[in-house]
C-alpha cells in the first residue's frame, strides 16, 4: 500500500500490521458518496488535532441489522419516572441515598433545564418557555 497524505500514513501503518494476521485480504475502493459512515468519521478526525503524528484513537463501532426507536417507555428499572432525582433535587435539594460525586454533578446539571412550579416540572427551552 502507498499512501502520500501525511495525516493517514499511521493509519495505513496499522492496517499493514494487521494485514499480517490475514491470509487473503482484498481492498475496494468505495466512493464517499456511497459510503456515509467513513465520510462522516473522516470529517469529525479532520477537526481534531493531534501533537503526536503516529496517534491513532480506536473506535468501536457497532452496526445494527436494523435501526431502533424508542418512543415509549413502560416502566424505568427502580420504578420510578426518569425525572424523579430532578424534581426532587428541585424540591428538597437532596440526592438519590446511593449517589456518587458524578451522578450529583448530571442531577445538578439536569435541573438547569427543568423549572419546578407547585407539583408540574417543566422543560426549559432555549427561548426560555416552558414545556
Amino acid at each position: 500500500m502507498v499512501c502520500e497524505e501525511q495525516k493517514i500514513i499511521p493509519y495505513v501503518r496499522h492496517v499493514q500490521k494487521l494485514c499480517e494476521r490475514f491470509r487473503m485480504i482484498e481492498f475496494r475502493h468505495t466512493p464517499r458518496i456511497q459510503n456515509e459512515l467513513p465520510d462522516a468519521l473522516a470529517t469529525i478526525f479532520s477537526m481534531i488535532k493531534h501533537t503526536d503524528t503516529d496517534y491513532i484513537d480506536f473506535l468501536d463501532i457497532e452496526l445494527k441489522e436494523h435501526p431502533v426507536h424508542c418512543s415509549h417507555v413502560e416502566a424505568e428499572p427502580d420504578g420510578l419516572p426518569w425525572y424523579f432525582d430532578i424534581k426532587k433535587y428541585l424540591e428538597s435539594g437532596t440526592y438519590p441515598n446511593d449517589s456518587m460525586s458524578n451522578q450529583k454533578k448530571s442531577i445538578r446539571r439536569m435541573t438547569l433545564n427543568f423549572f419546578l412550579s407547585g407539583e408540574v416540572l417543566y422543560r426549559r427551552t432555549p427561548d426560555l418557555g416552558l414545556l
